[in-house]
């Protein structure tokens, strides 16, 4: 039987395929964009399933409970600090592409390397 991080797992490393394709394919910069936070999104999943135990419990330290089978809180930690990054990083990137738009005219990767500067 599949279990809950293989289908997280799965799920992830699907994710980062998915946007890694979108970002070498694609010529449209908003496109390639969506593609980065496709596979940020998957990098998310894979940190948390990382930390994930099957049966774990919140770790909180309580008088008369068992300190064992805990839930690495670390992983959690990281990637709410990298979703606030990655929310920072797609703003500043869809910045840039609007910049580039007013400048060329075009959101079109090969017809702005294209051009002299």
């Amino acid at each position: 039987m599949i279990s809950t991080a293989q289908i997280l797992y799965g799920t992830s490393f699907a994710l980062i395929i998915i946007g890694l394709y979108a970002v070498l394919s694609q010529r449209n910069l908003i496109r390639i964009v969506i593609g980065l936070n496709v596979a940020d999104v998957g990098i998310n999943i894979l940190l948390v399933t990382l930390g994930y135990i099957e049966g774990g419990r919140v770790p909180i330290f309580a008088p008369g409970q068992p300190t064992t089978n805990w839930v690495d809180p670390v992983p959690a930690a990281l990637v709410l600090t990298a979703i606030v990054i990655g929310f920072g990083v797609t703003a500043l990137m869809l910045t840039l592409v609007m910049r580039l738009y007013a400048k060329y005219g075009t959101i079109d990767a090969s017809r702005i390397r294209g051009l002299k500067w």
